[in-house]
């Protein structure tokens, strides 16, 4: 494919790569291509048209020559499935093992086969800056070490347990426990969180990151948590409900499972979450003592 032809453009990549695309394909194809995407390191995802899909190589070979990059992927559908698996296709390169660097903390992953939400950024961050020294803390659903490693890092905690389901996250999960000097500190866990053994004694702090909800699992995280416990628990929310219709679930949920809840909860939107829904996050913190049922 040509390139822009012109020297020191400074113009938006998705620009050159349309420009290029329209002295291939046509004006029609170019404003068919959408100025989005997200960089993982050396790896980029693009959201295409099925139109353009004749022109795929062409776009992955020019997003490879503007940006650089390694491996150009186009998603193809949502996430999959409990273990959260992409759905992508590679349109140029080979490698689609990255490297992404946040907030001090690296996490290396293999971005065709696990998830890495851009979106999810600040939650990376502020788990690092909530956690206490010292504390004890859980992440039911740690993936590649999304919360975990900034825990154990950042936030200085002083033992963290990461359970993990898919054997490929374990894998990345204790190499970047390894590349971030927490290993010492962290326990990883392979298995299922509902059933696995967890060494864990009265958490200070548990991480419950699942979507689109991981309600179902908050009586798993009373079970674990010591007096006083903060969950932070991730769910999907209509936008016209969210967030107080999500800290009620939240409550009613801890109540179930027999806990009480200390203070008032706190909610915010993570980030969209397709048409008139969000991904909200519920922090809130278990009462000292257990509720006591009246009896009937």
């Amino acid at each position: 494919m040509p390139s822009s032809g012109v020297a020191g453009d400074r113009s938006p990549p998705a620009e050159r790569v349309r420009a290029r695309l329209r002295a291939e394909a046509g004006a029609a194809a170019a404003r068919a291509m959408p100025a989005g995407y997200q960089r993982l390191g050396r790896v980029l995802v693009l959201r295409l048209p099925a139109t353009l899909r004749p022109h795929f190589g062409a776009i992955g070979r020019a997003w490879q020559d503007e940006l650089g990059v390694a491996t150009v992927l186009v998603r193809t559908g949502p996430i999959d499935g409990e273990l959260r698996t992409p759905a992508v296709e590679r349109i140029a390169g080979d490698a689609t093992e990255t490297e992404v660097v946040e907030h001090g903390v690296r996490w290396q992953f293999d971005a065709a086969r696990l998830m890495f939400a851009a979106g999810n950024r600040t939650e990376r961050r502020r788990a690092g800056e909530i956690v206490r020294p010292g504390e004890t803390v859980v992440d039911l659903f740690a993936g590649i070490g999304y919360f975990a490693i900034p825990a154990a890092g950042p936030g200085r905690a002083g033992r963290v347990v990461a359970v993990e389901k898919n054997p490929l996250a374990f894998r990345y999960l204790t190499e970047n426990a390894r590349r971030n000097g927490v290993a010492e500190r962290l326990t990883a866990v392979l298995g299922d969180n509902r059933t696995v053994a967890l060494p864990v004694v009265s958490a200070d702090r548990i991480f419950l990151g699942y979507l689109p909800s991981a309600v179902p699992w908050i009586p798993r995280a009373v079970d674990l948590a010591g007096p006083g416990a903060w969950l932070h628990v991730h769910l999907v929310d209509d936008v016209r409900g969210a967030p107080g219709r999500a800290i009620a679930e939240v409550v009613r949920a801890i109540d179930a499972a027999g806990a009480a809840v200390d203070g008032p909860p706190h909610a915010r939107i993570v980030k969209p979450y397709g048409p008139g829904r969000a991904h909200v996050v519920v922090d809130v913190r278990l009462a000292a003592t257990p509720s006591i049922t009246p009896p009937r």
